[in-house]
């Protein structure tokens, strides 16, 4: 079934009742944030949970054909316990959003891709993301293998809503979870993919799987995301995966221990004013950071922080751009009352000053203060 639900404005009540009951927790936590003042440099309006009808995260947001689409996850309670190796994230399937412009109706269509249709997928189906080519639209999405290993796979549609019919097989060399695709203007596509902890990425530190967790040391080079261009055919890499190297205004490499700049997971491109940003999440400082390079495969230097930390533990976004104004798709936990893995969409403005540095925004003020600022 399809369902409809306005998109309103935020329910400062509701997120206060949802800060005394949960608020972000993890026991791995390095560094407590408090992320409840309002920041001069926020100017937009936080729009309340795209859908209420299930629970979404992981937002990667495209425009069609002159329509917004997004591609979340499906959280659901599976009764699994919470660990932080993310078991608890268990989902199942695929449901997208669409709508004609942001503050519009928008559209939750029936699912998109399930596991039990995905042959080689054992279990959670975590963030994916989407693309169109020559009128087909491809669903890339990660899950863990039938002996737990995540990989990526890739789906296809003649629909951006689906249903997506999977590859028998994951992307020969793809490994970990949280797959974006860039489209660049002259009509190359790269992957980015990785995370760590949870998306088994320091498991691949030697260029093969290893059942064992690898760290660097905290004063060693960061665990970086990988990037691969992908073939004509959008079905595999055209050429080997590589490192995406993040530097700081120095060009040394982010190290492991910099845990408020160094990725973690979540990794997003998009291309303003002939410069490409690449976003992604610090993970355990819940930041969502940005650096800034003159090719999509990198270097990229870093520049700061776009999204501070949300209610709920995780932080996973995407930017896009429609009708000349620029957006920011995230999650948090307002809508469940902070249960870190029930979350929900939302979208606010993103602004780009005429350096080109980006406006950090903070969800956590009250309209109020939004207002005020």
């Amino acid at each position: 079934m399809i369902m409809k639900t306005p998109l309103k404005q935020t329910a400062f009540t509701l997120l206060v009742a949802s800060l005394l009951a949960g608020g972000c927790q993890s026991s791995n936590s390095e560094v407590e944030t408090d992320n409840t003042e309002a920041t001069a440099e926020q100017t937009s309006q936080i729009s309340e949970p795209l859908v209420t009808e299930i629970f979404t995260a992981d937002p990667s947001a495209h425009v069609f054909n002159g329509k917004i689409y997004v591609y979340p996850s499906h959280d659901i309670d599976a009764k699994v316990p919470e660990k932080d190796d993310g078991s608890h994230f268990a989902m199942t399937d695929y449901r997208v959003l669409s709508m004609d412009s942001v503050g519009g109706e928008v559209t939750l269509h029936d699912v998109a891709l399930d596991i039990k249709d995905v042959p080689w997928a054992g279990r959670q189906m975590w963030a994916p993301d989407a693309a169109e080519k020559d009128g087909k639209y491809y669903l890339f999405f990660p899950a863990k293998d039938k002996q737990d290993i995540f990989r990526i796979g890739v789906a296809t549609s003649d629909s951006p809503t689906g249903p997506f019919k999977a590859q028998p097989e994951p992307i020969t060399g793809s490994y970990s979870i949280d797959p974006a695709v860039f489209k660049d203007d002259n009509g190359d596509y790269y992957m980015y993919f990785g995370g760590i902890w949870g998306g088994q990425l320091q498991r691949w530190s030697s260029g093969k799987y290893k059942a064992t967790d690898e760290y660097p040391a905290d004063d060693q080079p960061a665990l970086m995301p990988k990037v691969a261009k992908l073939s004509g055919d959008l079905m595999s890499f055209d050429g080997g995966v590589k490192d995406v190297q993040i530097l700081d205004k120095d060009g040394k490499p982010l190290l492991t221990g910099d845990n408020d700049r160094r990725f973690f997971e979540a990794a997003w491109v998009h291309k303003y004013n002939g410069k490409y940003y690449f976003s992604y999440s610090t993970g355990d400082t819940h930041n969502i950071a940005y650096a800034t390079g003159d090719s999509p495969m990198g270097p990229f230097t870093y520049q700061g922080v776009i999204l501070k930390p949300v209610l709920g533990w995780t932080n996973h976004h995407s930017i896009v751009e429609h009708n000349g104004k620029w957006y920011l798709f995230f999650h948090d936990s307002s809508l469940s009352g902070g249960k870190t893995h029930l979350r929900s969409v939302k979208v606010t403005e993103l602004k780009h000053n005429p350096d080109g540095s980006i406006e950090t925004i903070d969800a956590m003020v009250t309209p109020e203060e939004q207002k005020k600022s």
